[in-house]
């Protein structure tokens, strides 16, 4: 008899053990939605460019493709670094537009020549208008 005690004590004894996943689950969605909020304005803020400023400035087109070039003399199409051909390039980004817009930021210390081999490409790339941008003056 007192076997079957025994038995009786150690089965209402045993524990369950499970693990809680939730909190873990909520911490993950968090974190999800902060990165979500914070990647695009890591990549807009990763190229530094001086604008020069004028009293005239205007806002660009909404579907422009945006061509930066730095103070480096490196040359961006909407944030990707452009290795190899421009002309190529630009054809490529111009595609996905219906507005055939370049809008051009160069950094206020890049030579004139240079300026003008980006605005010359992006004609041959079928651009239909050419923006230069500018910061204005308050």
């Amino acid at each position: 008899m007192s076997r079957r005690c025994n038995r009786v004590n150690s089965a209402e004894e045993k524990v369950m053990a499970e693990i809680n996943i939730t909190p873990l689950t909520d911490i993950a969605l968090v974190l999800l939605v902060i990165f979500m909020v914070t990647t695009p304005l890591i990549l807009q803020a990763g190229i530094k460019v001086k604008l020069p400023k004028s009293t005239t400035a205007e806002i660009g087109a909404e579907k422009s493709i945006n061509v930066s070039i730095t103070a480096e003399g490196k040359v961006y199409i909407n944030n990707r670094e452009i290795i190899g051909d421009v002309i190529a390039q630009l054809k490529n980004a111009l595609s996905y537009t219906s507005e055939k817009v370049i809008v051009l930021n160069a950094d206020k210390i890049v030579p004139h020549g240079k300026v003008v081999e980006i605005l010359d490409a992006a004609k041959k790339s079928g651009a239909l208008k050419l923006v230069i941008a500018t910061e204005k003056i308050k």
